[in-house]
């Protein structure tokens, strides 16, 4: 459900998320896209919930100014030698070379990203990149899913993961009770990695951002709040690329 409110002489668009009980509270989440959404419990009256983010307007405001800010000072990627690159928290540097005959590919050397191309075209180089943060991906979180899953004693089974693009969001959890992690992420460090994983197996269990939710999630990763922050201020970094 869509709904905006008006602060100074903006206008803040945002989206109610209805949620099952034991919600007792409305969380509201401001993602780096600007975009607002709000988890509300089942038996909220839309009325309520707008009048909850009313009251936290200058704070969404203000979160929303601060990523605004930060994506002015984000150059979108030429794919070009010389960039630099993230992977699991670490700058690469970028070296493209070209070569109408050799095999193409993407390898991790001395340091740097050597991508080898048949084309000049810098999306061809970024398809190839691509598809080379998707592969180290999968590599990744199968490892780090079965370690984080190793702490869980309550989960009765292991759970399925899938890799999904999002704008918006590292990682969710399926209806079908799988994991699905961004491919993006993994040019995170591992440790916020690991805070994605453990939040979307805490939503196994609980499918809401309740107190419950966020006991679980102290009682399985007690500094979780330093790792999104840091997590939080990369978004722009690691998801323009």
């Amino acid at each position: 459900m869509k709904r905006s409110i008006t602060y100074g002489e903006e206008r803040i668009g945002f989206s109610i998320n209805y949620v099952p009980k034991p919600a007792r509270r409305m969380a509201i989440h401001v993602h780096p896209d600007g975009s607002v959404h709000v988890d509300a419990p089942a038996d909220s009256d839309a009325n309520e919930v707008v009048g909850v983010v009313r009251r936290r307007a200058r704070w969404i405001w203000l979160r929303l100014r601060e990523y605004r800010e930060r994506t002015r000072h984000v150059m979108p990627r030429e794919y070009v030698s010389g960039e630099s690159h993230f992977y699991l928290g670490k700058r690469y540097a970028l070296k493209v070379i070209y070569h109408p005959t050799a095999p193409q590919g993407v390898k991790l050397l001395r340091g740097r990203l050597e991508v080898r191309t048949r084309s000049r075209d810098s999306s061809k180089v970024r398809a190839l990149l691509d598809g080379w943060y998707r592969q180290r991906a999968e590599d990744v979180f199968t490892r780090r899913l079965a370690d984080c899953v190793g702490q869980v004693r309550w989960l009765k089974a292991d759970p399925d993961l899938r890799l999904l693009t999002m704008k918006t969001q590292w990682g969710s959890c399926s209806p079908k009770g799988e994991i699905l992690l961004n491919p993006a992420l993994v040019k995170a460090p591992g440790y916020c990695v690991d805070y994605v994983i453990f939040h979307e197996l805490c939503h196994l269990k609980e499918h809401n951002h309740s107190e419950r939710f966020y006991r679980l999630l102290d009682g399985l990763l007690q500094d979780w709040e330093k790792r999104k922050a840091e997590l939080d201020g990369l978004a722009e970094q690691l998801l323009n690329q």
